[in-house]
């Protein structure tokens, strides 16, 4: 009695075909597509993204980023970084301004969290409601520094300087413009003081006069008049 033996159904025979294995996901958070240039290799383009510091800031933002959102593309983050710094390069400080204002915001929630973790310790943990109300008020002061930059964006101070003429052994001048016309008569302190001196007039107008010198007292000697000095007579005659 001859028996037949047959293969196990999940055994695949010779002409069965595989099926091909499927690809792993691309991680787009790690993956940076870049469009090429003309005239720039590759390699050239992703050292360009590099010098300008888009790719490692876009890294550590997503890095940064809370599991519990949507995976940012990590070629969008570098596009849209771009874009806002050529906004910026031309003045438009938008995207900077509402950054800001919505940290001024951030540290409000967290001077208010740490305050409030503070007031439920004071009277139970001192030494923790002391470190929360530490962490409260250094939240509060970075939220006052940031609406002060803000308002800063939005007026910038006014810069008074002086002007500094600098002369190195040259003449110079320097004409800021004509001189206003003087209204009235000019004030005495601009009259000419080249005139004869009125320190020696009395009050009555006359020229006080002390007259000729007297002679020298006996009662100090050294006062004395000099004599006539007995020089050398002149070799040259």
């Amino acid at each position: 009695m001859t028996t037949k033996t047959s293969k196990p159904a999940t055994e695949a025979t010779d002409n069965t075909a595989t099926a091909p294995a499927a690809e792993a996901p691309v991680d787009k958070t790690r993956n940076l597509e870049v469009v090429r240039e003309p005239g720039k290799s590759e390699d050239r383009m992703y050292a360009d993204l590099v010098t300008d510091g888009l790719v490692s800031n876009a890294s550590t933002a997503i890095r940064f980023n809370t599991s519990d959102r949507r995976d940012v593309s990590l070629t969008d983050l570098v596009a849209s970084l771009r874009e806002q710094g050529e906004a910026v390069n031309r003045g438009n400080l938008a995207a900077a301004e509402r950054m800001l204002s919505a940290q001024a915001v951030a540290l409000n929630a967290v001077f208010s969290e740490m305050a409030r973790v503070a007031q439920m310790n004071m009277f139970k943990a001192p030494e923790f409601a002391d470190r929360y109300l530490r962490l409260a008020l250094k939240a509060q002061s970075q939220s006052r520094a940031t609406v002060e930059t803000l308002a800063a964006i939005k007026n910038p101070p006014m810069v008074f300087a002086r002007q500094a003429n600098i002369n190195n052994g040259g003449q110079q001048q320097v004409n800021n413009g004509s001189a206003p016309p003087m209204a009235g008569p000019p004030s005495p302190a601009l009259k000419s003081a080249t005139g004869p001196s009125k320190l020696l007039e009395a009050s009555n107008g006359e020229r006080v006069d002390f007259g000729t010198e007297g002679a020298a007292g006996r009662a100090n000697p050294h006062l004395a008049t000099v004599g006539a000095v007995n020089r050398t007579k002149d070799r040259g005659r």
